[in-house]
């Protein structure tokens, strides 16, 4: 090997790999955007596992104040736990017993708030939902699905919904349950949806599975106990979890859309032309 060949080689060696190339549907930081922290709810269990969820207040009004409320009131924090997982289902938390009283002030039975009036989106998806005229994305971060007079939140992997008994039951948001399997959208306009596991969806989707009717634990020592759930706005500065999400207005946020509906690289040979909003829910991280 001649002395410039033998140079050449040891700066290729020495040089950084290129930077990856960026694509038009990636985020500048600017797109990130910071979740109040009195959306920001931290469920800790006995086993030293966190599970947080953000609450769509906007969505469904006073079944997150009830849970608020039931969070300031440390309602959580004794003799309950994750008593029900359903397999390809749903994890279930809050009493078991269903004999704790609830704190003073907590509306029993809300308003349904399944359905909301109007349109908020500010982005959509290309193809009209299975399960909807449309399905797309509210301005604060959140999955829409919708029609002419209406929208409401679907039920995709990790959001969160209110248990309740048959109608005129609504759930009061003491009991709690989440998505971990495939999409039960034959639930949307059926329950309230009040926000979306964050952070710690592991915690829950990796539970064993209850063997009792619906997923329920037969034995009460396989209940997972809760220690405590917290807003992160209770919480000392130095302590809160902080999490941002996805401003979704704009045309990199629609690139983005467009990039999930039509995958192009080496491995998606040929792109499908759509998605269902459950495969393309949008993006929340934790704050660098």
């Amino acid at each position: 090997m001649t002395i410039a060949l033998l140079l050449a080689a040891l700066l290729a060696q020495a040089s950084p790999a290129p930077a990856p190339a960026v694509q038009a549907g990636d985020p500048l930081p600017g797109d990130w955007v910071a979740v109040p922290d009195n959306e920001v709810l931290v469920f800790t269990l006995s086993n030293g596992r966190t599970v947080t969820m953000r609450l769509a207040a906007g969505q469904a009004p006073v079944h997150v104040a009830n849970i608020r409320a039931l969070a300031r009131a440390r309602w959580w924090d004794a003799g309950t736990s994750v008593y029900r997982v359903q397999e390809n289902y749903v994890a279930q938390w809050g009493d078991a017993t269903e004999k704790k009283p609830l704190p003073p002030g907590i509306v029993a039975n809300p308003p349904a708030e399944y359905v909301r009036p109007g349109n908020s989106a500010v982005a959509r998806l290309s193809r009209p939902d299975p399960y909807a005229a449309w399905a797309g994305y509210s301005r604060d971060g959140w999955p829409l699905a919708g029609d002419a007079q209406s929208e409401w939140m679907p039920h995709c992997y990790g959001m969160v919904g209110v248990a309740r008994d048959l109608a005129p039951s609504t759930g009061s948001g003491a009991e709690l349950y989440t998505i971990i399997g495939h999409s039960p959208r034959a639930l949307d306009r059926n329950i309230a949806v009040v926000g979306r596991v964050i952070d710690g969806m592991e915690a829950l989707s990796t539970l064993p599975r209850g063997t009792g009717d619906l997923g329920f634990y037969k034995d009460e020592a396989q209940r997972l106990p809760i220690v405590s759930a917290r807003l992160a706005s209770e919480l000392p500065a130095a302590e809160r979890p902080r999490y941002q999400y996805r401003e979704t207005a704009g045309p990199r946020f629609a690139a983005w859309i467009k990039a999930r509906e039509n995958r192009r690289n080496d491995f998606f040979t040929v792109p499908a032309g759509g998605v269902d909003i459950c495969a393309a829910l949008p993006p929340v991280r934790k704050a660098p």
